[in-house]
C-alpha cells in the first residue's frame, strides 16, 4: 500500500514539476514529461508502473484517455473553427485515409512487420494526439487559423485511428476464422452508433438538466466525471474503443451549448486534463522497457524518417487540395503531426493481442510507437515556434496589450504604443466611448468582453498583457478575474483600489478577486481623464549604458506618472509606483508628464 501511495505521489510530483520547468525554461512541455518519465522510470528502476499497478494500469490510463479526449472536444466550439471547416473535414477524412495507405505500405516494406500488424499500426498512426498538440499550440502562439487547424485535426482523429484500428483488427479475426463477418459488422454498426449518436444523446440530456435547474451547481461537474467515464465504458462493451468517440462527441455537444456554468466547467476540466496529461506520460514512458529499446534497429528509424519526412507532408498536401489554404498553412501543417497518449495506449492493447492471435510481430507496435512518439515530440515541439516564426504563421511578433476601457487616456497609451510598435487593442461595450479610439486610427473592437461571443473573435493570442482601465473598478475586476485563467494571473491589471477600502476589503481582492494593480490608489480613472484633458501627454524615455534608472528618475518631472516598463523584447510590465526589477539597457519607460513640458514631448514623440 505504501508503495502504490509513493509512486502515486512521485507521478504527481514529476508531472506537475516537469510542466512547470517547462514554463519556466520555454521548453516544450511533453519533452520534459518524457525525460521525467524516463529517468524514474527504465534509467534509474524508482518506479516500474506495471509491477506496482498490474492489472488496473491499462484500465487506469485508458479513463485518463477518455477525459483528456472529452476535455479536447469541449473546448472545440465551431464559432472558433476559424474558417478552416472544409480544410478539417478534408484533413480528418481524406488525409488520414491517405496517410492510413501509405502507414500500411511503409509498416509493411520498410519495418518489415507482417500485413495483420502493418494495418492495424497505420490506422492507429492517424492520430495526432491532443495530449501532445494542445500543450504545443499553448507555447507556440500559433496564427488562429493553423491553431483551429491542428487542434481540431488531433481531437478528431484519435477516435477515428482508434477505430479504424478496431475495425482492422477484428478483420483479421474473421479472415482467420475466429467469428463471422456478420458479427464484426453488427458490432461495428452498434458501436459506431453508440459512440456517435450515444454521446450526442447523452450530452444533450445533461443540458436538459442543467438548463432546467434540476442538478444544484455543486454536483454539475462529478455528473458530467460520472457520465464521461459511464458513456466510455458501456461503448468500450459493444465495441473496443468506441469509447474515445463517445466521450468527444460528448464534449463537443457540451462545449457548443450555452450553459452558463460552462466557463467555469471549462477551466476545472483544463486542471484535471493538465494532471491526467501529466501523469499518463510519465506512467506510459515510465513503464518502457531498456530491453526492448535494445531492439530498435535501422529499418525503425527508416520508418520513422519516411513517416514524418514523406507520409504527413503527402497526406496534407493531398488531403487538403481545394481546402482554401495558403502553400505556408499546407507546409507548417504537413510537418507538424506529433503522436501521444493514445497511439501509445491503443498500440499496447493491440500488441498483445495480435501476438495471441496469431501475428508474432506484433509485440513490436508498443516499442514502434513509443519511438515514434518520442522522435516527433522532439522534432516537432523544438521546431513548431521557429518555424511557425520563418512562416510568418506566429500569431504575433511581439506581446501586445489588450486594453479594456476607452477613454482619453487609454487612447494616449495605445497610440504612443503603436509608435513604438506595440500591438494594441482597445475594447469597449459604449460605442460613444469607442470613437475617440476609431477617430485616432487605433485598433479597436466594440462588444461585452465577458461575453462569449466576443471572446470567440478577439485574437487573444495576438495579446500577453490585459489593462482594465474602465470607471467601474468592480467591473475591472471582474473582467481581470474571468481573463486570468487565460492570459496568466500575473498578466492581468486593473486600476489599485481606492483608498477609502479597508486594508481587509483590498486583501480580500487582491487574493481572491482582479488582477495585478495598475498605478497607486490616487491615480484612478477620473485622476488621469483630468491630467490628460488638462493636456498631459505620455513620454517614452529608452534607457542606455549611460542613462539608466537613476538618471531617468533625475530627469522625471516630479508631478509625473510612471506607466509602464517595455523591456527590449517588447515585453510589457505596468508598474504600480514600485521601481520596476533591474531594468536594463534597451527597455524602454512611458510616463504621464504634465503639460509644462510640450517643449520635450516635441523632441520625444
Amino acid at each position: 500500500m505504501n508503495e502504490v501511495v509513493l509512486a502515486l505521489a512521485m507521478i504527481g510530483v514529476a508531472g506537475v514539476g516537469a510542466q512547470w520547468l517547462a514554463w519556466r525554461w520555454s521548453l516544450p512541455a511533453i519533452v520534459l514529461l518524457l525525460v521525467a518519465g524516463f529517468l524514474i522510470g527504465p534509467a534509474t528502476g524508482v518506479l516500474s508502473p506495471t509491477a506496482l499497478f498490474g492489472d488496473l494500469l491499462r484500465p487506469t490510463v485508458a479513463l485518463g484517455v477518455a477525459v483528456i479526449l472529452f476535455e479536447g472536444g469541449l473546448s472545440l466550439n465551431f464559432q472558433r473553427i476559424g474558417g478552416v471547416e472544409k480544410a478539417v473535414w478534408r484533413l480528418v477524412l481524406l488525409g488520414a485515409f491517405i496517410a492510413f495507405l501509405l502507414g500500411a505500405l511503409n509498416a509493411h516494406y520498410i519495418a518489415e512487420l507482417s500485413w495483420p500488424s502493418a494495418l492495424v499500426f497505420a490506422a492507429i498512426l492517424i492520430v495526432t494526439g491532443p495530449t501532445v498538440i494542445i500543450p504545443l499550440l499553448r507555447q507556440a502562439r500559433l496564427e488562429r487559423r493553423v491553431s483551429s487547424l491542428l487542434r481540431w485535426e488531433a481531437i478528431l482523429a484519435d477516435p477515428l485511428g482508434a477505430l479504424l484500428a478496431v475495425f482492422m483488427f477484428e478483420g483479421y479475426l474473421v479472415y482467420h476464422g475466429d467469428h463471422g463477418f456478420w458479427v464484426l459488422a453488427i458490432r461495428a454498426v452498434a458501436g459506431l452508433l453508440i459512440g456517435g449518436v450515444g454521446g450526442w444523446a447523452l450530452g444533450r440530456g445533461l443540458i436538459w438538466l442543467f438548463v432546467g435547474g434540476r442538478v444544484p451547481e455543486f454536483l454539475k461537474v462529478p455528473l458530467i466525471f460520472v457520465s464521461v467515464m459511464g458513456a466510455y465504458a458501456l461503448s468500450d462493451l459493444v465495441l473496443e474503443e468506441s469509447g474515445l468517440l463517445t466521450v468527444t462527441v460528448l464534449g463537443l455537444v457540451l462545449g457548443n451549448s450555452r450553459l452558463a456554468s460552462l466557463e467555469e466547467l471549462k477551466r476545472f476540466k483544463e486542471a484535471v486534463t493538465i494532471i491526467l496529461v501529466s501523469s499518463v506520460f510519465i506512467v506510459l514512458t515510465a513503464s518502457v522497457q531498456l530491453g526492448s529499446l535494445a531492439e530498435f534497429g535501422l529499418e525503425d528509424l527508416a520508418f520513422i524518417l519516411v513517416l514524418l519526412f514523406v507520409i504527413r507532408p503527402i497526406s496534407v498536401w493531398v488531403g487538403t487540395i481545394g481546402a482554401h489554404l495558403s502553400w505556408k498553412e499546407r507546409l507548417l501543417v504537413g510537418w507538424i503531426a506529433p503522436r501521444g497518449i493514445v497511439a501509445v495506449a491503443v498500440s499496447g492493447l493491440f500488441a498483445r493481442s495480435l501476438v495471441e492471435h496469431g501475428a508474432p510481430d506484433g509485440e513490436r507496435l508498443a516499442v514502434l510507437s513509443f519511438a515514434v512518439v518520442v522522435a516527433a515530440v522532439f522534432a516537432h515541439g523544438f521546431s513548431l515556434g521557429p518555424f511557425a516564426r520563418w512562416l510568418g504563421l506566429s500569431s504575433h511578433t511581439g506581446p501586445g496589450l489588450l486594453i479594456v476601457g476607452a477613454s482619453r487616456f487609454s487612447v494616449a497609451l495605445a497610440t504612443k504604443l503603436k509608435t513604438l510598435d506595440v500591438p494594441s487593442l482597445t475594447v469597449d461595450r459604449n460605442w460613444g466611448k469607442l470613437r475617440l479610439s476609431r477617430n485616432a486610427g487605433l485598433a479597436n473592437h466594440y462588444g461585452e468582453v465577458l461575453s462569449e461571443e466576443v471572446e470567440n473573435e478577439l485574437p487573444l493570442e495576438n495579446y500577453s498583457v490585459l489593462l482594465a482601465v474602465t470607471d467601474n473598478d468592480d467591473y475591472n475586476a471582474l473582467v481581470t478575474t474571468n481573463f486570468g485563467p487565460l492570459m496568466g494571473r500575473g498578466e492581468v491589471y486593473q486600476f489599485a483600489p481606492s483608498e477609502e477600502q479597508s486594508e481587509k476589503e483590498k486583501f480580500r481582492r487582491v487574493v481572491t478577486l482582479g488582477g495585478r494593480p495598475f498605478l497607486t490608489p490616487e491615480h484612478s480613472y477620473n485622476d488621469l481623464e483630468t491630467k490628460i484633458s488638462e493636456g498631459w501627454f505620455i513620454k517614452a524615455s529608452e534607457l542606455t549604458d549611460t542613462y539608466g534608472w537613476a538618471e531617468f528618475q533625475e530627469a522625471l518631472p516630479e508631478t509625473a506618472i510612471v506607466l509602464m516598463l517595455i523591456d527590449p523584447t517588447k515585453k510589457l510590465r505596468p508598474l504600480n509606483g514600485t521601481k520596476p526589477a533591474l531594468p536594463i539597457a534597451g527597455s524602454t519607460i512611458l510616463s504621464l508628464v504634465p503639460c509644462e513640458y510640450a517643449a520635450e514631448r516635441e523632441k520625444t514623440s
